[in-house]
């Protein structure tokens, strides 16, 4: 029997969107990669994961994004005017040390972790209550049936840390230090340590997935590249040989350009959601043939 591991990146609300567009369209050309026996997700593909994980239908995925478009946005999160969406260029600088390869990866994410630590930023009880519709109802230690797994740094020592069932940490909690942008939201305490987002590792952490006959990998680009993005790439395609030395048959599925110029400049900016998502449904509609035999 093939298996069959979904791993869904990193990429902000506007990521969130359009994974849910994406996975949408594949779901309404019959192709429901909800059905993966693995899933996995950092940071807004956390968000996502968990989601179909817990039993969302994935062709509705969508559709309450797309709503968003008749409605005003959400303020913007951390300080700054909450009619703009927040400076990411600090975060940034510091990733791009990060991801360098230059230095040791662990001490260049704690730095990353140390300036999370001192951001001004929206409490985190807020925070994690942000995550409170998606997740309504659920016991503080709920964990999906589906095997799922997500990505978070320690922000103390920027340790590397994979939240799965058997660590015994609610659903909520732990998407929620997966996305915890550093300096836009809050470090998240788990077991009285604090959590930044997975993304300061990978961006997809598709390494993480290692085993599985079939793995499909949803990672973003944003357009015009530069040194970070061209190291997120460079580690991606470690990742993809690390799965594929494992014995695994690897499809990455990127933005197309519509998808790209959705975005904007900015995965942080919310009023680009309805776009982003509408993008994402129209690319998998379109190219869901592709993965139709693979998966089955």
């Amino acid at each position: 029997m093939t298996t069959r591991a979904l791993v869904l990146g990193g990429g902000g609300p506007v990521g969130i969107a359009w994974e849910c567009g994406l996975l949408a369209g594949f779901a309404k050309a019959g192709v429901d990669v909800g059905g993966a026996d693995f899933i996995l997700g950092t940071s807004a593909g956390s968000f996502v994961g968990a989601r179909i994980a817990l039993g969302a239908d994935v062709a509705a995925l969508a559709e309450p994004i797309l709503a968003e478009a008749n409605r005003p946005p959400p303020p913007a999160p951390g300080p700054g005017p909450k009619d703009q969406p927040p400076d990411l260029g600090k975060l940034m600088q510091l990733m791009g040390e990060a991801q360098a390869g230059v230095r040791n990866p662990t001490e260049a994410r704690a730095e990353i972790g140390a300036f999370a630590l001192q951001a001004q930023t929206i409490s985190e009880d807020d925070f994690i209550a942000s995550f409170g519709k998606s997740f309504a109802g659920l016991a503080p230690d709920a964990w999906p049936e589906k095997d799922f797994a997500c990505t978070a740094v320690d922000a103390q020592d920027g340790g590397f840390r994979l939240w799965t069932k058997a660590a015994g940490v609610g659903v909520t909690r732990a998407v929620a230090s997966s996305c915890s942008v550093p300096g836009i939201y809050p470090p998240v305490t788990i077991a009285g340590r604090r959590y930044i987002d997975g993304g300061m590792r990978s961006s997809t952490n598709a390494d993480m997935a290692t085993g599985y006959d079939v793995v499909v990998v949803v990672a973003l680009r944003v357009a015009g590249g530069g040194p970070v993005s061209d190291r997120i790439a460079a580690r991606l395609d470690e990742e993809i040989q690390t799965l594929k030395d494992g014995g695994s048959t690897v499809v990455v599925v990127r933005p197309d350009d519509a998808s790209v110029e959705a975005f904007g400049p900015n995965l942080m900016d919310f009023r680009r959601r309805p776009d982003a998502a509408r993008a994402g449904l129209a690319q998998g509609e379109a190219q869901a043939a592709t993965l139709k035999e693979l998966w089955g």
